[in-house]
């Protein structure tokens, strides 16, 4: 076995050689594009920026997959076409320099029987081996054997699934890892499924949802480049502390060209993770809450109640109710957005106005002709009174101002919503400059897509490159003024190079600022907690309608989030109901996965007793492993009859025990993560007793996954994992909400190796 370990390193070696000669060649050919000159060609420069971005991407793909970079061999029946029996799976593809494949990369076809191939079905594979690699060293060989005559051979080497057990045993750092060196089956069939269309991948806590979700990305990304190159890939998770923990995963499988977003970041120049009290944030993702919105801009299209005076240059006009209307008529006629349909009722107000001024005029006696009638006009379109009556009318409108409007003046809402309770309009009322949260993002949105853009009749990618283009220079002549170079260079040179940069921008980067862009595909993970105007605002960043969404219903949590797939997707494709399991044509395809990977067998028990206790309708799923810890549950007496422990010795006495419960767990592992899952009411509480014993190890929140011990609220910690779980006062995250008994869930099956429940 020695020799064959050998022959493995010395061929791993050759892979790694070859990884950086690539790099090596890339930047060489960077440096010299970066000297190239190209003269004051604008066009020239701009192939000189591609190509310098192209390599500069190469570079950062070849650096992000030198960690197990080769992580598997098939031995084939027959020798495919370069002559070899044994083709190696790995991170990318490379080739030596005569061309020929070394590697393959792990989602072209090719490498498919990697995951797919069983002794039932071998898919021409005699042998699957798995190397494990420290740095850029093999050490650890695992052969699956498909063809009984090898069993014989020397340099075969049996281990099961040592290669899956070992993953799902290591130890977490707060970062996700990719699985492609241990990809299942079941996983596989799902992450290369076509690309058009909605996909659901439903399964329990623990199956993998999340990292087949990166992976199917990664490989529609492959698979589909020349589509969604032009388009991009957005990402959305539930929250900022969730794309963090994600973050690393796409480029280590050799991808960065994805916008990575949450649900508070799907609205430009917004990031925001505060969100509404339960009552309010499930009023606000109410589908009522498009028809408000719409009400709400078209109520700001009012046609006067009674005849107008103005004066023009002296010329007093009176304009009858019916001319500003019959303006505006003409305007919602065609149909457009708010702001842009101002630019039509402004024309024909204007040329309404003129035509009566005209007529006023030589009424009394003024000779008018046509040349005079273009400076009426424009006497007209700069008079103030005009000016108030037309705005008055039809005032341009931004989508912060309407929302913000909306709430902030309790009469107006009243009259857009007449069949409403006083109870349900107050929910909504706040003071203007209050802070917009997550459940503000899709109203935000949806006013923006009803108004258009604000500045009414500029063109918004003209208006865009003229204030940045204005930024430019401003910066340009400040740092013109610090490194004292004046003269020497002109702030417009240097502001035409930061022009170039722009130009040479990524889909991703274009994309992540821009609120119309169309994404070639959109992938929704924690997809169940979504509302109704969430799914809105996401059918508007994908009209081709082709999604992979991902979660399970029993975890809804959320006030909004609904009850079955067929009712959370009704946002997103209409009032269409049916799925792939009525074996019909259907707006969406479904599809499980039912095998638990990361939560050992006791601890999955525990939960799903729960969970069904509770009245909960959750997707039973297969552990496949168990650890060598119970479940330990730490009942704390000085709650009894303080309801939440909320207050007085109950708060005390539960936040002493839960420190004395990380405390022991530390004792067995001090070195693996830990997340300390309670009610937000306790997290300060739990952070302070924690800190003095563990100085610089503890943190709150979206902070902690720098730290070995987090301290998260149920919410906080939806699709993250941890060694071991501390649940502080289980029965004030069931009653402590609507959902409740979902977070308890979440909670209870975050822990890859120990779980503790205190209260």
């Amino acid at each position: 076995m020695s020799s064959e370990l050998e022959r493995e390193r010395a061929y791993v070696a050759t892979l790694y050689a070859r990884l950086d000669d690539l790099k090596a060649d890339a930047r060489v050919r960077l440096q010299s594009t970066r000297r190239e000159a190209v003269g004051g060609n604008h066009q020239s420069r701009s192939e000189r920026d591609a190509f310098a971005r192209l390599y500069e991407d190469t570079i950062t793909q070849l650096g992000a997959v030198d960690e197990r970079l080769a992580f598997g061999r098939l031995e084939l029946e027959r020798p495919d076409e370069t002559g070899s029996a044994h083709r190696y799976i790995g991170r990318v593809g490379l080739r030596d320099r005569d061309h020929h494949p070394i590697l393959l990369d792990w989602r072209v076809p090719g490498a498919s029987a990697f995951y797919q191939a069983t002794a039932a079905t071998p898919m021409g594979v005699r042998a699957r081996r798995h190397l494990t690699l420290s740095g850029r060293t093999v050490t650890r060989l695992e052969d699956e054997v498909f063809d009984p005559d090898l069993l014989d051979r020397d340099d075969v080497q049996l281990q099961g699934e040592g290669a899956l057990m070992a993953a799902l045993t290591a130890q977490r750092t707060g970062r996700m890892t990719d699985i492609v060196a241990t990809i299942q089956a079941e996983q596989d069939a799902i992450i290369r499924s076509e690309l058009d269309g909605v996909l659901v991948v439903q399964g329990g806590p623990g199956t993998g949802k999340t990292a087949v979700a990166l992976h199917r990305a990664a490989y529609l990304l492959y698979s589909h480049r020349d589509r969604l190159r032009g388009s991009g890939v957005l990402i959305v998770g539930p929250s900022r502390s969730f794309l963090r923990y994600i973050e690393q995963v796409l480029p280590s499988l050799g991808e960065s060209g994805v916008v990575l977003s949450s649900l508070g970041g799907l609205y430009p120049d917004l990031e925001t993770q505060v969100d509404d009290a339960p009552d309010v944030a499930a009023l606000k993702g109410s589908a009522e809450m498009a028809e408000l919105i719409k009400r709400a801009v078209r109520s700001r299209q009012v046609r006067p109640a009674a005849p107008t005076t103005i004066d023009v240059n002296g010329e007093r006009l009176v304009v009858q109710p019916d001319l500003v209307g019959e303006a505006m008529r003409r305007a919602q006629e065609r149909g457009k957005q708010h702001n842009l349909g101002r630019v039509t009722f402004n024309k024909a107000a204007l040329s309404a106005l003129t035509r009566l001024l005209v007529s006023q005029m030589r009424e009394h006696g003024t000779t008018v002709d046509e040349s005079d009638e273009a400076v009426l006009r424009e006497d007209i379109r700069q008079s103030h009174d005009v000016r108030v009556l037309l705005n008055t009318a039809w005032m341009p409108l931004s989508a912060e101002k309407l929302v913000e409007d909306l709430f902030a003046r309790p009469n107006w809402l009243a009259s857009l919503t007449p069949r409403w309770t006083p109870e349900q309009r107050a929910l909504l009322q706040r003071p203007r400059g209050s802070q917009f949260t997550i459940s503000d993002v899709p109203l935000l949105d949806e006013a923006a897509e009803l108004l258009g853009e604000f500045q009414a009749g500029v063109d918004p990618d003209k208006l865009a490159r003229k204030q940045q283009r204005k930024r430019d220079i401003e910066n340009a002549e400040r740092a013109i003024e610090n490194m004292g170079v004046e003269g020497m260079v002109s702030a417009e040179q240097i502001a035409g190079g930061f022009a170039e940069r722009a130009a040479s921008m990524t889909t991703a980067e274009r994309a992540a600022g821009d609120r119309t862009w169309a994404f070639g595909h959109v992938v929704v993970d924690e997809a169940q907690e979504l509302s109704p105007m969430q799914w809105r605002l996401l059918s508007r960043r994908c009209p081709l309608r082709s999604f992979t969404v991902v979660g399970d219903i029993a975890q809804a949590s959320s006030p909004a989030a609904a009850s079955s797939w067929d009712r959370a997707l009704q946002g997103l494709l209409g009032r269409r109901r049916g799925s792939s399991v009525a074996g019909t044509t259907a707006p969406w395809r479904l599809e499980e996965l039912t095998v638990n990977y990361r939560t050992p067998s006791q601890i999955v028990e525990h939960a799903e007793r729960l969970a069904v206790e509770n009245g909960l309708t959750i997707t039973p799923s297969r552990s496949v492993r168990s650890s060598e810890w119970p479940v330990r549950e730490i009942a704390v007496p000085a709650l009894a009859g303080s309801g939440d422990g909320r207050g007085g010795a109950g708060r005390d006495a539960l936040v002493a025990a839960a420190v004395e419960a990380v405390a022991s767990d530390r004792g067995v592992d001090a070195e693996g993560t830990l997340a300390v899952i309670t009610p937000q009411h306790l997290v300060d509480d739990l952070v302070a007793g924690l800190d003095p014993l563990f100085p610089g190890q503890v943190a709150p929140g979206t902070a902690s996954l720098t730290r070995p011990i987090s301290v998260l609220s149920p919410a906080t910690s939806k699709g993250l994992e941890f060694d071991s779980v501390v649940l502080v006062d289980p029965e004030g995250v069931r009653t402590g909400a609507a959902r409740g008994a979902a977070s308890l869930y979440v909670a209870m099956t975050r822990p890859t190796q120990r779980l503790t429940v205190v209260g």
